[in-house]
């Protein structure tokens, strides 16, 4: 599953309407009120506030609403999005102001879920994995023969540069076989297992 790494707002305007999408990431009930609040704060005498979330480390909590637009017009394809995404602990606030012209049921279904999909395009995600990670020790001359060899392989947790250079790493595909060809040139050490957030 993916995760929301920060608030994320896009606009769009539809027959005059504008659609306003805003992505937070939440935790719980609480972050769920506070967010829909703080839209309301944002974007005062709006139409409409349009909800959809979903939580939990499977996606297993999820919900939506229309906030008076027709019923599965608004909120639901929302949803529908974000659960063809593959994230979790997300809300989606998508806020209406009429521009005169109604769109009928198809219309506004489209607008909703185009509304979801632009500001999804724009959001940065993050994945969380429970992972060793490794304390590579090396020369200063070694820095780039080691970046090359790592190269995309792995996620860097740390970097220190004392007397000697000291990566904290993490491999993605678990594959110490990369540093093959220079082991006796370099200390390699397995530090213990926890919970890591990885970039998108």
């Amino acid at each position: 599953m993916k995760y929301l790494k920060e608030q994320t707002e896009e606009k769009i305007v539809i027959q005059k309407s504008e659609f306003i999408g805003i992505l937070y990431p939440i935790k719980n009930d609480e972050d769920i009120n506070n967010s829909i609040n703080d839209a309301k704060k944002r974007y005062p005498k709006a139409t409409h506030y349009v909800t959809a979330w979903i939580r939990g480390a499977k996606a297993e909590y999820a919900s939506s609403n229309d906030d008076g637009e027709p019923a599965r017009t608004a909120g639901y394809p929302a949803l529908d999005v974000l659960m063809h995404h593959e994230v979790t602990d997300i809300l989606i606030v998508i806020i209406r102001y009429f521009g005169g012209i109604k769109l009928g049921a198809g219309g506004l279904t489209r607008a909703y879920r185009s509304s979801c999909v632009e500001v999804l395009k724009k959001a940065k995600f993050y994945n969380k994995v429970f992972a060793s990670k490794y304390e590579i020790i090396f020369s200063y001359n070694l820095i780039d023969t080691i970046e090359h060899l790592l190269s995309d392989n792995v996620t860097y947790v740390k970097k220190d540069y004392l007397d000697k250079v000291k990566y904290e790493i993490v491999f993605l595909n678990n594959d110490l076989s990369l540093l093959d060809n220079i082991k006796h040139q370099i200390e390699v050490k397995e530090l213990p297992k926890e919970e890591l957030y990885i970039d998108l």
